[in-house]
């Protein structure tokens, strides 16, 4: 039968008509349900092998100065990514920012804001710019809640592993986003930080004093009303004289002080930072400074305690802000019994230290192992016997 105009229009709104009641009372969801459902058990990719997956990245970029990211799109953030309370005060006895306020040096040991002497016990990653994974919530948490951590270093490689640093081929913004991010991350979990001008195979700091001193006004300003930043201004310069040095020294402490005129300025010194006596005979002129020794249990023992001991109680204001329980080569073998005297001493003297290393490098003196895949919620089997060491020792030692 032919239809005229008038019934296929007719015909064609029934159609949709019946159609339509069909959709609404869900027979016609079915797909979109079978699209939900298939989504819905498809396997996520675990924490462990996005981390994975973005620490290899890193390190294949470690021979070139990373790309950009200016241009990358953030992560959507969604609450199931936030944390579900903002941190709080940790209040386990020892000295944290909450309690202790800005420190500040007097009679040659680390005070708090009242001008009492504190401990700042802590860790080190071993090269900020290979350790942006080390960067993350639940790991500070850790730290600081469970481990007894109120100290992170950020070493910054100036000349680097090889070529690569941060005044060589080093993407600089890239670099300072990474220090942002561990000075926010230790605020949020109360513990002081460490921000490192790592020199090591430059040698002499005057290398590259010019982006040393441009480097540390930018962070003097941003952190100028921080209670919980202190200053490294040069690791452990070495073939160079106590001089060098402090001529150094002289030019970059006074670009921190007009931007943050009371913030603690920590100063290595010759020899890899184990030239003290220099040092002690030619301080420098600044208040709120202190001088660095470092150690390496395995190679450094009762000559140089006996050295630490001898100029700390004569007021000498150290720090270690770098030591280890193995060679100086950061291999074995550890030497437990040396080390544990190590600590004794600096109990003693209230003289605060910071442990090499936070990694995974498969060496003696690194505190993970290398075949853990994570970086956070790390459990007692997940540590070589130098975090072990480490967990027992700040175990011990949790007063102010």
């Amino acid at each position: 039968m032919k239809l005229s105009g008038k019934r296929k229009r007719m015909l064609s709104l029934f159609l949709t008509a019946v159609l339509i009641t069909a959709t609404l009372s869900g027979c016609g969801s079915s797909t979109a349900d079978s699209i939900a459902e298939s989504a819905s058990e498809a396997p996520a990719p675990s924490a462990e092998t996005v981390e994975s997956t973005a620490e290899t990245e890193r390190v294949s970029d470690s021979t070139e100065a990373p790309a950009s990211e200016s241009t990358a799109a953030a992560p959507e953030t969604t609450e199931e990514s936030m944390p579900e309370s903002a941190p709080g005060p940790v209040e386990d006895g020892r000295a944290r920012p909450s309690s202790c306020g800005v420190l500040q040096v007097k009679d040659g040991k680390l005070c708090d804001e009242k001008g009492e002497p504190v401990m700042l016990r802590g860790v080190s990653v071993n090269g900020l710019i290979t350790s942006e994974s080390f960067l993350n919530e639940d790991l500070f948490r850790q730290l600081a809640e469970e481990d007894g951590v109120n100290l992170f270093r950020l070493a910054m490689y100036t000349y680097g592993m090889g070529t690569v640093g941060y005044c060589t081929k080093g993407d600089k913004e890239r670099h300072k986003e990474d220090v942002a991010k561990g000075v926010e991350l230790a605020k949020a979990h109360d513990m002081y930080v460490l921000i490192d001008w790592h020199i090591l195979s430059d040698g002499d700091p005057n290398t590259y004093v010019e982006e040393a001193k441009v480097f540390f006004a930018e962070m003097a300003e941003k952190y100028s009303d921080y209670s919980n930043v202190l200053y490294e201004i040069c690791n452990e310069p070495n073939g160079v004289d106590w001089a060098a040095v402090k001529g150094y020294a002289e030019q970059v402490i006074p670009v921190i002080r007009e931007k943050d005129p009371d913030s603690v300025i920590i100063v290595g010194d010759p020899d890899w930072s184990k030239d003290l006596r220099s040092v002690a005979a030619d301080p420098l002129d600044f208040e709120n400074v202190m001088y660095t020794l470092h150690f390496y249990a395995a190679t450094h023992g009762e000559e140089y305690r006996t050295m630490t001991e001898e100029l700390s109680g004569k007021g000498l204001p150290v720090f270690v802000t770098e030591y280890g329980i193995t060679a100086a080569s950061g291999g074995t073998p550890r030497d437990i019994e040396s080390a544990d005297k190590w600590i004794e001493l600096l109990e003693k003297e209230k003289i605060s230290y910071c442990m090499w290393a936070l990694s995974k490098q498969p060496e003696a003196c690194s505190m993970i192992k290398s075949s853990v895949l994570t970086y956070k919620d790390y459990q007692p089997e997940d540590y070589t016997e130098t975090g072990l060491w480490l967990l027992e020792t700040l175990k011990k030692h949790d007063t102010k």
